[in-house]
């Protein structure tokens, strides 16, 4: 079975990792923990597990992607690296959200899955009933659980990675940062420059 790469930069990390699916041979995984720096260190840190695991980039089937809710930028680097080796190896890349690697561990009807936002607020979505993700400005109570960020970020990128599998072979949009907020950027006080005719 060709296995699948799967990613995470949606915090303060870098996490990977190599899944086969229906078989009995366990998953590679590998976190760093970085506030900055995933640009750099994501694609080495890739290639370093594939070296170790005697894999080629023509050994993989499909690749899955965190993409978000969590750091702007985070995000974008995943984003399109992911949509970027799709491209150039030919197979899909399938986004998988923050929420739905969180909630892959829950074994619960209702309940939501909170991640920490800026500002001492939350992104929570409810899982078991149809409710789209939202940003609050406290943890909800009307469910049967609050899960907060429990998962590791290398358990994680392996519940991107099997949500991904189970995904291939169904139509999905290509991956896309998912945010619930603006970024925290603020425009540049300096004038733009004049453009000559």
């Amino acid at each position: 079975m060709r296995p699948i790469l799967a990613f995470d930069t949606s915090g303060a990390h870098c996490a990977v990792a190599i899944y086969w699916q229906d078989t009995a041979r366990p998953p590679a995984l590998r976190r760093e923990d970085m506030a900055k720096g995933q640009a750099e260190r994501l694609l080495p840190m890739i290639e370093e597990m594939m070296l170790g695991e005697g894999l080629a980039w023509a050994d993989f089937t499909a690749i899955g992607v965190g993409v978000g809710p969590g750091n702007f930028t985070g995000i974008r680097i995943s984003v399109a690296l992911a949509r970027g080796l799709a491209l150039g190896l030919n197979i899909p890349a399938l986004g998988v959200t923050g929420f739905e690697a969180r909630a892959q561990t829950i074994d619960l009807t209702d309940f939501y899955v909170t991640i920490s936002a800026p500002r001492g607020q939350v992104y929570a979505q409810r899982f078991g009933m149809a409710s789209p993700a939202e940003l609050r400005d406290a943890p909800p109570i009307d469910a049967q659980v609050v899960q907060m960020e429990t998962l590791p970020p290398d358990a994680l990128a392996l519940a991107i990675a099997q949500i991904a599998a189970a995904r291939m072979g169904q139509e999905q949009p290509r991956p896309a940062p998912f945010y619930l907020r603006p970024a925290d950027a603020a425009p540049p006080s300096d004038p733009p420059p004049v453009i000559l005719p």
